[in-house]
């Protein structure tokens, strides 16, 4: 083995390896265990988030794999509609052209060309960490096969009236021109203004006041061309009785009522509100409640109408509403038109007040435009029918939430639901197998062929498809069983319907997590997966959301393969358009990562990852864990290289057979054991941090640390049999060939590679680590002997390593050791283990105190005290000369602090966080200095 380990020397060799030699496939043996990727935009890269989630799923199916499951990791990417869509706007806007110019299926053509060229990023990346799903099986939700269960399930829900078309309101992308769901929406804090306008009342009625007006407020001006009605509260006395008035709306002069609704807040503002259900979604349940008209203002360009368009809540036109608008507004856009109606209110008289006031405005994730409520006429499916059954699945466990509590968050949502817009005004995606003929009427089919012929329509009546498209959660809501083959009936439909677990994030729950049980349920009628385990956001190390604004965005590539510091400023600075903001993130970048980023290798990443994989919500990523685990691949590359150094081209009980175990392999073998059950029981749950853990403490602490160094005074020593020595080689290369294959679900390749390098020296026929079995915990290997005997020698050892900590004395200087209290048992093992002790301890000498015993430096091991006599041991007078100068110096620290503590004005005005370091500094410098003081009172004893 290579003297340093070099993550990057052993990565691509044994994933082209692995991938090449199809091992990634279901075997078709043994029970089902599935796991689907929730697919990931073919327009993105791996962030932090997949590299999360993607260890946490991999590490998952190559245990499983390992257990002797068939064991399918079903991957795939997402269409991605506006995202694409808008990746390949821009390439052609770099070459002066622009979607329009294109018919609609050249446009889709060129998308093709560039998912063909460029769409395959992400796919290379989880190559990088790792994972190993099934490749051949992968999925786009594009493919021919998905399309046509997208297509089937449109036409059978059409056709039993779940799926419908009609004119509600959505949230409206101007720039896009299209529908987007409220995951692509996001909520900017911004300040705003409240603008409080007076609505004079109609037909003489006064306020009880004598006002003979109302005060609205709003902080959208420019809507109130289409209101439809002003609200009060029904138990508001101010205005009881002008419920059922009239107010005039200013600019329009249409006469609109006044509403009593519970709606209305009558602490917020005037306790007047005006209502426009055409242009706001809580407004458009309070006109549903009182039936108002639907007034629509604006065009999809978001500009005021020349005329307004009225509607009935269903869609009808309203014919009895005057639905004209001021002409000088026609054509505006939304904001200047905003500005030119306070102006007009200004001037008329009727403007009250204007308060600053914070907003949260809406703003489309892709865009970055202000998104509008607006009338649409689009596709819905109603949801109630199919959330019945889905509801009832989680409530009846056959599926279960992983952790628990987020089933609330479930119910809440899917108690409330409401109907789903499925379409969008996109031309990249799954096209709505719908035809329109002159009048409007629709026909749904699987074609303009089948449209006909199932209609009875001639060759004379012209159809026109319908333009849109449908949201790509439509498609992504069947991939449990789309995946599948479905609608044929395959083998994988059979077998993998249910999948075992879905590893997603809380904020998908409703838009994918639901839509996936409803459909699957709905169409195979089983549930799509049997747990849910719903993992925590990636934040950073302070807790914040990981933003490029702030400068604190992770690769995980260039964790894994390392950045310089001036590559990484341009990653963190491209694409903004704010330079300030720009500027900012490069300081940033260049104080965090003075050196760039190092380069950390994989297993590290996926390490720290399940490390960090706890129940909690957030998840702070600390670059200082990465680096610890980079140490701890180290250190299992070392302890590898030892036991190659002392073992390749010897006996090492190959047979089991002719050999004899020493206490301390038979302690190493009984802790294996223990780890294999604590690691398979914390796996089962979910609790990978937990698992993590077992697998550290085990593989560092009990056999780098420990059992290796037992090992050394039996095969270097000449007080052991050969049988003995056959014996430890044997462990060592059983136990690391064990705990690799235990590592391996989450460390893959260095696994790999020092399990090729053990694999001659075990019994296996197995050409890889990830088809080896996973250890299996034997009983009858553990000895409570060995686990007693052994932590009453580790508790010995430590003793005296912490005495000679304590008092500075060299590691390698031998002392001699007094063990007074001792037990029989004590003696048991002092005699049995004496070897093992002077060997670890470095003792001169090992014995039984008597009553009379030279000044000593003291430590516990259970009741028996270790006692190790001082004199000869150290230079006492040096010694203390050294303590009084950590003494003094330690003093000083503890009155600059307590006179820090001690200043009114520092504890009032500095933030808590940083007083209460100073107090934690405070409470280790008085901790030390009393500990030194101590140790120097001993030494002055024995001095004199």
């Amino acid at each position: 083995m290579d003297k340093s380990y070099t993550p990057q020397n052993i990565e691509t060799k044994w994933y082209e390896t692995w991938e090449k030699n199809n091992y990634f496939k279901a075997s078709g043996e043994g029970s089902p265990y599935c796991i689907l990727i929730p697919p990931p935009n073919v327009t993105g890269s791996l962030h932090m988030g997949h590299a999360f989630q993607h260890t946490i799923m991999d590490s998952l199916t190559r245990y499983h794999r390992m257990k002797g499951d068939d064991t399918l990791w079903q991957c795939g990417t997402d269409h991605a509609g506006i995202a694409t869509q808008m990746v390949v706007e821009r390439l052609l806007d770099a070459e002066g052209k622009k979607r329009t110019d294109f018919t609609r299926e050249q446009f889709v053509e060129k998308v093709w060309e560039w998912k063909e060229t460029s769409g395959g990023t992400i796919s290379q990346q989880m190559r990088r960490l790792g994972d190993s799903p099934d490749w051949d099986r992968e999925a786009f939700t594009m493919d021919e096969d998905l399309s046509n269960a997208v297509q089937e399930v449109f036409i059978q829900l059409f056709e039993e009236g779940i799926i419908y078309r009609g004119k509600r309101l959505v949230n409206w992308d101007p720039k896009f021109q299209s529908a987007i769901s409220d995951l692509e929406v996001e909520n900017h804090d911004e300040k705003g203004f409240l603008w409080h306008f007076r609505y004079p009342l109609a037909e003489g009625a006064k306020t009880s006041e004598g006002k003979d007006y109302l005060v609205v407020a709003t902080t959208r001006p420019e809507t109130m061309l289409g209101d439809s009605a002003v609200a009060v509260n029904p138990n508001d006395e101010r205005y009881k009785d002008l419920v059922g008035k009239f107010v005039m709306l200013p600019l329009v002069n249409r006469k609109i009522p006044v509403i009593a609704d519970d709606y209305v807040d009558m602490e917020f503002g005037t306790g007047c509100v005006k209502i426009t259900p055409a242009h706001d979604f809580n407004d458009y349940e309070v006109g549903k409640r009182h039936n108002l008209p639907l007034i629509n203002i604006m065009s999809p360009q978001a500009d005021i109408l020349a005329q307004a368009e009225v509607y009935e809540f269903g869609g009808k036109p309203r014919e009895d509403i005057d639905n004209s608008l001021p002409q000088n507004y026609a054509g505006l856009n939304r904001f200047d038109a905003r500005k030119q109606i306070v102006e007009e209110f200004k001037s008329n008289g009727l403007l009250e007040k204007i308060d600053d006031h914070a907003l949260k405005v809406p703003k489309g994730d892709r865009s970055n435009d202000v998104i509008e409520p607006l009338l649409t006429d689009q596709w819905y499916v109603a949801v109630e029918s199919l959330a019945k059954p889905a509801i009832e699945a989680v409530r009846n466990g056959d599926i279960k939430f992983v952790p628990e509590n987020w089933d609330k968050t479930y119910y809440h949502w899917m108690e409330n639901i409401q109907d789903w817009c499925i379409s969008r005004q996109l031309w990249w995606g799954h096209r709505i197998p719908a035809w329109y003929d002159e009048n409007g009427k629709v026909y749904v089919a699987r074609s303009e062929q089948e449209a006909r012929e199932a209609n009875g329509l001639s060759a004379d009546v012209v159809l026109r498809q319908d333009n849109d498209v449908l949201d790509t959660w439509f498609s992504s809501a069947l991939w449990p069983f789309a995946t599948m083959g479905w609608p044929n009936e395959t083998p994988e439909l059979e077998k993998f319907v249910p999948s075992s677990v879905l590893v997603t994030g809380f904020d998908i729950i409703f838009f994918w997590v639901a839509r996936m049980i409803m459909m699957t349920m709905k169409f195979t009628g089983k549930v799509p997966f049997k747990e849910i385990y719903i993992t925590g956001l990636i934040r950073d190390e302070h807790g914040d959301k990981m933003s490029k604004s702030k400068g604190n965005v992770l690769d995980p590539i260039d964790l894994i393969d390392g950045i310089d510091l001036d590559s990484l400023v341009t990653k963190r600075t491209s694409g903004m358009m704010n330079p300030k903001i720009a500027s900012q993130v490069e300081k940033r970048t260049r104080k965090q990562f003075a050196d760039g980023i190092e380069a950390y290798g994989t297993d590290a990443l996926r390490f720290t990852f399940c490390a960090l994989a706890s129940t909690s919500r957030d998840i702070n990523f600390d670059l200082g864990r990465v680096e610890g685990y980079r140490n701890y691949c180290n250190k299992l590359w070392n302890a590898a290289r030892y036991v190659m150094m002392n073992t390749e081209g010897e006996d090492c009980g190959k047979e089991n057979s002719n050999m004899e175990l020493s206490i301390a392999d038979e302690w190493i073998i009984s802790r294996l054991q223990k780890a294999i059950t604590e690691y398979e029981k914390h796996v089962n749950e979910y609790r990978f941090d937990l698992a993590t853990q077992t697998l550290y403490e085990f593989s560092r602490n009990d056999y780098c640390d420990w059992y290796l160094e037992l090992s050394k005074p039996i095969l270097y020593g000449d007080a052991y049999s050969d049988e003995q020595k056959r014996g430890t080689r044997h462990t060592l290369v059983n136990v690391l060939e064990n705990m690799m294959r235990m590592l391996h679900p989450m460390m893959p390749f260095i696994t790999e590679e020092i399990w090729q390098r053990l694999k001659p020296m075990v019994n296996t026929e197995t050409d890889s680590i990830m088809l080896a079995a996973f250890p299996k915990f034997d009983a009858s290997k553990v000895s409570d002997k060995a686990l007693t005997d052994l932590e009453w020698l580790k508790k010995l050892i430590v003793g005296v390593r912490n005495i000679r900590g304590e008092l500075n004395v060299s590691p390698g200087k031998p002392v001699n050791v007094l063990l007074k209290n001792a037990n029989d048992n004590d003696r048991r093992c002092m005699q049995e283990y004496r070897g093992f002790i002077s060997a670890l301890a470095k003792l001169e000498s090992l014995e039984e105190a008597s009553e009379s015993t030279p000044p000593s430096a003291t430590a516990l091991a259970g009741e028996m005290e270790v006692l190790v006599p001082l004199a000869g041991l150290i230079d006492v007078t040096a010694e203390v000369d050294r303590l009084n100068k950590e003494i003094e110096k330690l003093t000083k620290e503890t009155q600059r602090l307590s006179g820090k503590l001690n200043n009114a004005n520092f504890v009032e005005r500095a933030p808590d966080a940083v007083v209460a370091k100073e107090k934690e500094k405070l409470a280790d410098a008085e901790s030390a200095l009393k500990k030194l003081t101590e140790q120097k009172a001993e030494l002055e004893n024995i001095g004199s």
